[in-house]
């Protein structure tokens, strides 16, 4: 859990500590934008900005029952917030799985990858795949009802 969250904190002092250098070096434009960027900067990294990460098992028992895809991704990785922000609402009708919390989820991308935890990896009918585009992810989510 606190391993989620360290990229957003390094976020939020970086931009405590630039503010107050901004500050008293006179530049009260500066002072006024960093903690602004800054807090933009972990919100976006934070586990905030995902759906409700679930197990592994979970995950998987979940997509045999409904048919959508699982998302194995990590908070700070980039590709894994292109991959969320771009599928917009469409994203909670995925299921998530956070690697850093769920050694399982971990272990399942390890075991697609070759040994790394390159994610995101979205697993659509027992087949893995690697960073796929957000379009292709979005054509494999199953008709609303």
């Amino acid at each position: 859990m606190r391993r989620a969250w360290r990229l957003p904190a390094l976020f939020l002092l970086t931009g405590a500590f630039a503010a107050t250098g901004s500050a008293f070096g006179g530049d009260t434009a500066m002072t006024a934008v960093f903690p602004v960027l800054f807090v933009l900067l972990a919100v976006i990294h934070s586990p905030l900005v995902f759906p409700a990460p679930v197990p592994a098992a979970e995950a998987a028992r979940r997509s045999a029952v409904d048919g959508r895809p699982v998302v194995y991704w990590r908070p700070g990785c980039t590709y894994c917030l292109r991959l969320r922000l771009r599928l917009g609402r469409d994203a909670s009708r995925l299921h998530w799985v956070n690697i850093w919390r769920d050694p399982a989820g971990a272990a399942a991308v390890r075991a697609a990858t070759g040994g790394d935890e390159t994610v995101p990896t979205v697993v659509v009918a027992d087949r893995p795949h690697i960073n796929p585009d957000p379009a292709w992810v979005r054509r494999q989510l199953p008709p609303r009802t």
